[in-house]
């Protein structure tokens, strides 16, 4: 049996694959960045009521299997998620400590899609998305 979400007057299940990326996709997302960053999404998330379901960060994107109640629209989530971790960044890693005005760390836009029924694929997917890449690289340098 599965197990819903609920609010006060709603039972729900809305999960939703989210991929977003550095701006100019840079391959930013390095070791002590990516380790802190899980943390912080999770917990930007939980402030909106969602939930980080599944993720992995890549050097050069970010995927999740996010949970979102359906009083908030996922645009919403996303962008507060994106501009409060560009803050976190900026301050932790550039060393700035006031707001930054025109200096951004993410791209604006954002690739999302319903899960439904195929959650245990999504979360496959996420999983195992470097083996792949990784697997890909290979056959490139194999066929050079």
């Amino acid at each position: 049996m599965q197990i819903y979400e609920s609010l006060k007057h709603t039972t729900w299940e809305c999960k939703y694959h989210v991929v977003f990326i550095p701006k100019y996709r840079r391959k930013a997302l390095y070791v002590q960045l990516r380790r802190d960053l899980g943390a912080v999404f999770r917990d930007l998330a939980e402030q909106k009521e969602c939930k980080v379901e599944e993720g992995h960060l890549k050097p050069d994107h970010v995927h999740m299997l996010l949970s979102v109640p359906p009083k908030y629209a996922v645009s919403s989530v996303l962008g507060f998620i994106k501009g409060k971790s560009a803050i976190h960044i900026a301050r932790v890693y550039a060393g700035r400590r006031r707001n930054f005005v025109g200096q951004h760390f993410w791209a604006r836009g954002y690739w999302v899609s319903t899960v439904g029924k195929n959650e245990v694929a999504v979360r496959r997917y996420i999983q195992e998305q470097e083996k792949e890449d990784q697997r890909l690289e290979q056959l490139e340098m194999a066929a050079l």
